[in-house]
């Protein structure tokens, strides 16, 4: 750990030595001549089988390929937006994207057409590629209606046809990409119900993953299971880039499925494992009831919503491995603390760990602005390499999350103690974190509104023993009629994906309101807890 003794909630920016900014492209260049025979990336396939493979020096080849080919279309600068699951073709896009010094705009596969168009749209992405279909969401032709009615977009390209996918390779001519320079654009949702688009730099993606992996002790040789979505700064910043820089073997699983990572994990004899607490639990749970032998596991990862201690001791007890908690968000890169492998048991679960390298972190009056003491109350923020540009084309969203100081408001409460270790204890923001992913209220009650029996709607989050937070949607009826959960849930799943779906439909008379007449959202969370409310589930 950092030996620091602090009087004040704000936790300088510590150097563990030189830091020198290089780009995406330059990361995979330099590993491919250091470590060009060993083993980069694995794909498995559903059944857990081993079948494509790239060695470093193969994957560079064929992202540089593929860069040439995207140079051949686009010019530098491009936004181009990826609508796949974990297939091998996503991360040569990535590098191959970030070769040609193209903007990559990252796609939740789960995505339906208004969402989709939504991106291409709020991005001025000028081409697709995607994959035919991913857990039953057609994604090929979801994106064909939405495009469609995107003319910007005049490239459609299916990452499986190699054909398509590398035409043009040998006219491309790769530029010259500063490190600075903005490498992917990835959505969050925003307050308004509509998701910003944070601009992440190629530096910033770089270090913190090698941050990341430091503090991990990843080393060269190492294997980890790669099992988090690629769409995702954890699955594309923290892993690929994680992996690559330190010269660790991905094993890229096209989605999860706890008993094939078992299976593989008993097979392959991983050191290194990252998930969000539901794939923790379900891991945990296959480990215990198939007995197979996962010992190989000395690194756990996991973070993106609060993580049980309990659960936390329990993966320790199964695997024989540490979890260190990692906290972050997409707009920082995304890492800013993580607790370290020798930390207590305590701090270990009981923590968020100490700020990564590099950056500075404190804990901001929520209106003042003002550093505040030691162990008091306030808004985790922090500053730094990591920081992203801003958000696309919304300058009041970034002037709202960055302040005239560089600091990014993270929107989530915590506490500093005397050592610089953090905890979090709550939320500015009304965000509800289901299974690591962030929803926003006002996104899914901007999409029931439409529905012509609702007349108004709330959308809280309540808690869950697997996802930590399930949405629950509070109703009054415009009329008389109150349709049945199952109506209700094929409405908003014809408007929004799967996750964003209310797990609780809940109608009622009257509003909790403040005095100014807004809806008193955690009173509703409150009631819902004491079991005031009839639910419904579909």
């Amino acid at each position: 750990m950092y030996r620091v003794l602090l009087e004040k909630s704000y936790f300088p920016a510590v150097s563990d030595g030189p830091v020198e900014a290089i780009s995406i492209g330059e990361l995979l260049r330099r590993r491919a001549q250091a470590m060009g025979d060993a083993p980069a990336l694995k794909a498995l396939g559903y059944d857990g089988q081993i079948g494509r493979t790239w060695t470093f020096g193969q994957l560079l080849a064929d992202a540089e390929r593929l860069g040439r080919a995207l140079a051949s279309r686009h010019a530098p600068g491009a936004r181009i937006a990826v609508y796949a699951n974990n297939v091998p073709e996503w991360v040569l896009l990535e590098f191959g994207a970030a070769l040609a010094g193209m903007v990559l705009v990252t796609v939740n596969p789960a995505f339906q057409k208004r969402e989709l168009k939504y991106v291409l749209e709020q991005s001025r992405a000028e081409a697709i590629y995607y994959v035919e279909a991913f857990r039953g969401n057609p994604m090929r032709a979801i994106a064909d209606e939405a495009c469609d009615e995107v003319p910007a977009v005049g490239h459609r390209i299916l990452m499986t046809d190699h054909a398509a996918l590398f035409a043009g390779h040998e006219a491309g001519v790769l530029p010259q990409v500063s490190p600075h320079d903005v490498a992917q654009i990835q959505y969050t949702s925003g307050t308004t119900g509509f998701p910003k688009g944070a601009l992440l730099h190629h530096h910033g993606l770089v270090r913190n993953a090698a941050a990341l992996a430091a503090r991990m002790d990843l080393k060269p040789g190492d294997i980890a299971v790669h099992n988090m979505p690629l769409f995702h700064t954890s699955g594309c910043g923290i892993l690929v880039l994680g992996c690559v820089g330190v010269g660790a073997t991905m094993l890229l699983a096209p989605a999860f499925d706890p008993g094939m990572i078992v299976e593989v994990i008993e097979r392959e004899r991983p050191r290194f494992v990252l998930g969000v607490p539901t794939m923790l639990v379900a891991l945990t749970d296959e480990a215990e009831r198939s007995g197979r032998d996962v010992s190989s596991v000395e690194r756990m990862m996991s973070g993106g919503s609060m993580v049980a201690p309990d659960l936390a001791r329990r993966a320790q007890a199964v695997f024989g491995a540490v979890v260190q908690i990692v906290y972050g968000q997409t707009e920082a890169s995304p890492g800013i603390t993580l607790g370290w492998h020798d930390d207590t048991l305590e701090d270990l679960t009981e923590t968020i760990g100490q700020p990564l390298p590099d950056m500075e972190v404190a804990i901001l009056h929520p209106r003042t602005g003002e550093v505040l003491p030691v162990g008091e109350q306030g808004e985790i923020c922090t500053r730094g390499y990591h920081v992203m540009t801003g958000y696309n084309n919304n300058p009041e969203a970034t002037a709202q999350a960055i302040d005239r100081d560089g600091w990014l408001h993270t929107g989530d409460l915590g506490r500093m103690d005397a050592r610089g270790y953090l905890s979090v204890t709550g939320r500015v923001k009304e965000m509800i974190i289901r299974g690591g992913e962030n929803l926003f209220p006002a996104e899914i009650e901007n999409a029931l509104l439409e529905h012509a029996d609702i007349g108004e709607v709330a959308a809280v989050g309540v808690p869950d023993p697997v996802y930590g937070e399930q949405v629950a949607c509070f109703m009054r009826a415009s009329g008389e009629r109150r349709p049945e959960a199952r109506e209700l849930k094929a409405f908003i799943r014809e408007r929004l994906s799967p996750q964003k779906t209310p797990h609780y439909w809940i109608w009622v008379e009257a509003w909790p309101l403040t005095g100014s007449g807004k809806i008193q959202k955690f009173v509703l969370a409150e009631q819902f807890g004491r079991g005031e409310h009839e639910t419904f589930q579909a």
